[in-house]
């Protein structure tokens, strides 16, 4: 072998140990010096003199309210599903519940100031608290939501998450989009579990977000650019409703009639489709859809409006008749693109209900742009009228502009409110024979509510039998807002092929929960719940034995 050139070889590890090292003698003196230290008393004597709290999730309790459009109410039932199929108690006793959902509304300085009481109001009962909707996401940065848990508006699929890193003590804020080969989706997929505020009724958010650009609009910043679900998606819904007993299915969006611009589609594609699903004598009702989006489907939606299936109702906002106002507002429209609208579907759908929205002190709106208002209200007698008073929303172009003085304002919505309280839309229709859908309870509880094909609403007797049937009735009393009527048949008859409903707050795509024939509750589980009910007891099991087994 060739010698290394080294010049410090080591031979032996021995050599390790120079001439200032200690011995081994010397290194087993020194372990005299080394004094014994106290065993602790083992973890198990402690465990048992200790309290142990464990939090496991799905076993509390859950308050949720919502405020806003119809899209909010289906995201509020979506949440409410998939923590309900978790294990969760869904409660409306606020003051019981350990934990606050609030799914809040940003159109309105109202609506945001009645959700900042509840956030107060939460905090003093010491709940916890999880909030949702347009306004954390269109403006997350607001003093009094920082701390606070936050799920966005394309986020209520991971609801479950949040509400169990809240109850553990944590704050969480979950924002994001959902997006599909790069482009956006409509959001949390429609196939999820959720618990309906009717079981009668199901709302189908077809796509979020929109096109436009308006001013004074803050939801844009929270639902963002139009994001539209696939026909499928949107069809499958509705089947699944139908066979749990729906009669009514709700479409909704911040603008129907921009819907599938962004996938490729239209929306009397959509409709179409959905006509062909919905079982004869259930209804479908169309959402809020602005006039630069609809211009082009006139002739079309004026044949589905015409559906027997389909109620002869839409809402069209105008918002302003002066298009000097419109033009400050991006309206991207003139009143007469509104007028061809109304004009066309009246013509086209007999006794079609156009319902609309007007915002009164817009700040560049002069006396005379107010008059205009005026007039067209007078000229169309809507019976259906959304008037607000303007507000500066938050970071949007319209809160930067002068104000018009708040008594000014006060004055014009005055105004145009008794012009629309000064006539009666369906006292012409006193003594008619009409056939109506009976889905709901009246606000005074007094009555059943039904619609008629141009969704009036109609009270009939509070008769158990009559909800979600079809019951002729003779008009016997109208009101401002409804109309009275008188059964004609005692006998009411179920949409054709719909099962009875799912009982009020049963999860609907976990189980089959309906009404016998005999008028009782039956329930029928599927293998998947079944699947995921053991899953959730054997881990909550689990999680109770740990303490123990360490």
């Amino acid at each position: 072998m060739p010698t290394s050139t080294c010049e410090n070889v080591v031979d032996d590890i021995e050599d390790l140990v120079g001439s200032f090292d200690l011995r081994p003698s010397q290194r087993h003196v020194t372990k005299k010096l080394i004094l014994p230290k106290n065993k602790r008393k083992s973890n198990d004597e402690e465990i048992e003199n200790t309290h142990i709290e464990s939090i496991i999730p799905g076993m509390q309790s859950i308050y949720l309210k919502t405020w806003g459009c119809s899209h909010n109410n289906s995201d509020s039932e979506y949440m409410a599903g998939q923590l309900a199929a978790f294990g969760y108690n869904i409660t409306d006793k606020k003051e019981e519940a350990d934990l606050w959902i609030l799914n809040s509304c940003t159109v309105k300085n109202p609506a945001e100031d009645h959700f900042r009481n509840e956030i107060k109001k939460a905090r003093d009962l010491q709940k916890h608290l999880v909030v949702a909707g347009c306004v954390p996401q269109g403006q997350p940065r607001a003093d009094y939501l920082q701390g606070l848990s936050v799920i966005g508006v394309q986020q209520i699929d991971r609801v479950v998450e949040v509400v169990e890193e809240t109850i553990k003590g944590h704050s969480v804020r979950l924002f994001g989009q959902k997006k599909q080969e790069g482009k956006k989706t409509g959001g949390a997929d429609l196939s999820l579990p959720k618990i309906r505020k009717n079981p009668l009724i199901e709302i189908i958010a077809i796509n979020t977000g929109c096109l436009n650009a308006c001013t004074y609009c803050k939801t844009k910043h929270a639902r963002g650019e139009l994001g539209s679900y696939s026909i499928e998606d949107i069809v499958a819904r509705a089947k699944q409703s139908f066979e749990e007993g729906v009669v009514e299915i709700w479409l909704t969006s911040e603008d129907l009639g921009a819907y599938g611009i962004d996938i490729g589609v239209t929306l009397p594609e959509l409709l179409w489709r959905l006509v062909d699903t919905i079982p004869e004598g259930a209804r479908m009702r169309l959402g809020m859809t602005n006039p630069p989006y609809i211009l082009q489907h006139l002739e079309e939606m004026a044949k589905i409006l015409n559906h027997p299936r389909v109620y002869s109702f839409l809402h069209v906002p105008v918002q302003s008749a002066s298009d000097s106002v419109l033009m400050d507002m991006r309206r991207e429209y003139c009143v007469d693109d509104f007028k061809h609208v109304v004009n066309f579907l009246k013509e086209r759908v007999p006794r079609v209900t156009i319902a609309t929205d007007l915002i009164c002190g817009f700040p560049t709106e002069t006396e005379q742009d107010f008059e205009e208002t005026m007039k067209l209200v007078e000229e169309f007698k809507f019976p259906s009228l959304f008037i607000n008073q303007f507000f500066p929303r938050p970071g949007t172009p319209a809160a930067r502009m002068p104000r018009i003085h708040p008594q000014e304002v006060k004055k014009r919505t005055k105004r145009v409110s008794e012009l629309f309280q000064s006539y009666r839309p369906y006292d012409h229709k006193l003594g008619e024979i009409q056939t109506v859908l009976v889905t709901e309870v009246s606000h005074d509880k007094q009555y059943y509510v039904g619609h008629n094909k141009c969704y009036d609403q109609v009270l009939v007797p509070k008769e158990e039998h009559l909800l979600g049937k079809l019951v002729e009735v003779k008009i016997k009393e109208t009101g401002k807002h409804y109309l009275i009527g008188e059964l004609l048949k005692t006998q009411a008859v179920r949409p054709e092929g719909v099962p009875p409903p799912l009982r009020q707050g049963a999860v609907s795509g976990l189980q089959e929960e309906k009404v016998s024939s005999s008028g009782h509750w039956t329930s029928k589980w599927s293998t998947a719940a079944v699947v995921i009910l053991v899953c959730a007891i054997l881990i909550r099991l689990a999680m109770k034995l740990m303490p123990t087994m360490r």
